[in-house]
């Protein structure tokens, strides 16, 4: 296996909702645009649980959600509101600023229930860091779905398999969600040249070699893996795309090609100049710690 591994770590939202996190890492910012990817779940949400996400703002960057199980009500500035269930891809391109909230819908609230899925976001390329904000949400039944032998691929964004997913982006980017039968393997061709692969559930063996729950296995460019399920039934996601133009600085939610732009970004949240989500009154406070952007 010509990869190198990366090893997740786990992060607490608030409210005992626990993610793990597995972008930017130290050994590579981004796969792609991807420059942040968390798994939370499966989880068995208590009916006492308080898992919302207040508002908070975005800039630089496309935030993507992705459900297994479960459903989150989207709300932001620009006055999208979206119930985002499984099998969904909702993509918030964040551009000069955006602020969004995470809250659970009102049927669960109270109720137990699971939540399943995956955040990841992709940093917009430097013409496009200050576009306008948007939302677009696609539902399950317009995304893609390729039947192999032994295998179903969803092509949640991007082409894959004679398939193109009709969700915009702006660079070359692809994020498929793959099940694989017992036993059975599948060949990833064409990939772009940034890829990687990480398991969902089940034993995945990449070109033979276990790929441990929780790890994210980064493929060389012109890799052609062999992906082969254990004895039971798997599910992965494969991300990537072209390379992003520079390097990206990071602060909390914040992601630019300039640190000037996220102390900007900064001080216009600390005084409230980003907008406001139709309704909410809540916020989360821009964090105490002295802006040093991540390198």
């Amino acid at each position: 296996m010509s990869a190198a591994i990366l090893k997740s770590h786990e992060k607490d939202l608030g409210g005992g909702f626990v993610v793990r996190r597995l972008l930017p890492s130290a050994v590579k910012q981004a796969v792609g645009p991807f420059i942040f990817f968390d798994h939370f779940g499966p989880i068995d949400v208590a009916p006492d649980a308080n898992h919302d996400v207040r508002p908070h703002p975005h800039i630089g960057l496309a935030t993507v959600t992705y459900l297994f199980e479960g459903a989150i009500d989207h709300r932001d500035s620009i006055g999208s509101c979206q119930r985002i269930e499984p099998g969904a891809i909702n993509w918030m391109t964040a551009g000069r600023g955006i602020v969004h909230s995470e809250r659970t819908p009102h049927d669960l609230a109270g109720q137990p229930h699971r939540t399943h899925g995956l955040q990841l976001w992709a940093a917009l390329p430097k013409a496009h860091e200050e576009d306008e904000p948007s939302f677009t949400h696609t539902p399950q039944a317009d995304i893609p779905v390729v039947a192999l032998d032994g295998a179903v691929v969803k092509v949640l964004i991007g082409t894959a398999f004679g398939q193109t997913s009709p969700v915009r982006t702006y660079m070359q980017t692809v994020y498929l969600d793959v099940a694989l039968q017992a036993g059975r393997e599948l060949r990833l061709e064409d990939l772009p040249p940034e890829a990687a692969i990480y398991p969902i559930s089940g034993e995945v063996l990449l070109d033979g070699v276990a790929l441990l729950p929780h790890t994210m296995a980064l493929l060389e460019a012109g890799a052609v893996p062999v992906v082969t399920a254990g004895s039971a039934p798997v599910q992965f996601v494969v991300i990537g795309g072209e390379p992003l133009d520079g390097h990206r600085y990071l602060f909390w939610n914040f992601v630019s090609s300039s640190k000037e732009r996220l102390s900007q970004a900064a001080d216009d949240w600390s005084a409230q100049r980003m907008g406001q989500v139709p309704g909410e009154t809540e916020f989360i406070p821009l964090p105490k710690a002295p802006l040093r952007p991540a390198t």
